[in-house]
């Protein structure tokens, strides 16, 4: 009875040590790093490096950030930016003077702004976060970043010129003909009303009159009347000076 009731001590230290791997993964959490795994801009644009973590551990002086390039064209990643309480741009290489931190270590963010993007910014770009004693885990995300040329823009000034050059022409050619369409008669009645003094009808100018009223018949009275004006007319003429021939022939 004795014997049963004696504690092994190599036992207890068995059951020590299983305990102690049993409750260490509680007293040493992971950290998990995201980022999204595409980002898209245009030439000129400042595209934001979006990276958020979580850790069981509150962020201390300890924390790191570091984000590394790989050039689309393939290569080893270059290291470019490291955060460590403050942030430390690079100061030499494409990145110089573009790259302006973003992140927030007490809300779990770690991201950066890359300004003016270039055609050669292309490529795969990793974030990593150290939080000690986080060291487990996923502490790397990559993100590849895609750079088109910016497609053209067309202002609102451009537009309004080009519709004023376009419409405005249009639509006076279109009130001139509906004008012309509305207004025919009335030209016509006008053109008929007026002719001019060399403007001569149908059949006038081959000497054809048309037929006039019926004329006033002669009486004895207009005939008498004629046959005294012609003698007062030939009276005249005999009581003239004879004028001699040459000068007659002369003045004629």
């Amino acid at each position: 009875m004795r014997r049963l009731c004696q504690r092994n001590p190599a036992l207890d230290v068995v059951l020590l040590l299983c305990s102690v791997s049993f409750l260490a993964p509680s007293s040493v959490s992971s950290i998990s790093v995201m980022t999204p795994p595409e980002l898209h801009a245009s030439r000129g644009e400042t595209v934001t490096l979006s990276c958020t973590f979580t850790s069981t551990s509150r962020p201390t002086s300890k924390m790191t950030v570091d984000w590394s390039y790989r050039p689309q064209s393939g290569g080893p990643p270059q290291t470019f930016f490291h955060f460590s309480s403050s942030s430390f741009p690079p100061l030499e290489g494409q990145f110089m003077g573009r790259i302006k931190w973003q992140g927030s270590p007490a809300r779990g963010e770690a991201s950066i702004s890359l300004i003016n993007a270039t055609l050669k910014d292309n490529g795969t770009y990793t974030c990593s976060v150290r939080n000690p004693p986080d060291v487990h885990g996923s502490p790397n995300s990559h993100t590849v970043l895609s750079v088109t040329p910016k497609a053209p823009s067309i202002r609102f000034s451009d537009v309004a010129v080009l519709l004023a050059f376009i419409l405005l022409p249009s639509a006076v050619i279109t009130l001139i003909l509906i004008g012309r369409m509305l207004c025919p008669k009335k030209q016509r009645n006008q053109s008929k009303g007026y002719r001019s003094p060399i403007e001569v009808t149908e059949g006038e100018e081959y000497g054809i009159h048309p037929p006039a009223g019926k004329a006033k018949k002669t009486s004895c009275c207009d005939l008498y009347l004629m046959d005294s004006e012609d003698e007062n007319g030939y009276s005249d003429l005999t009581k003239r000076p004879p004028v001699d021939e040459g000068y007659a022939e002369s003045q004629c």
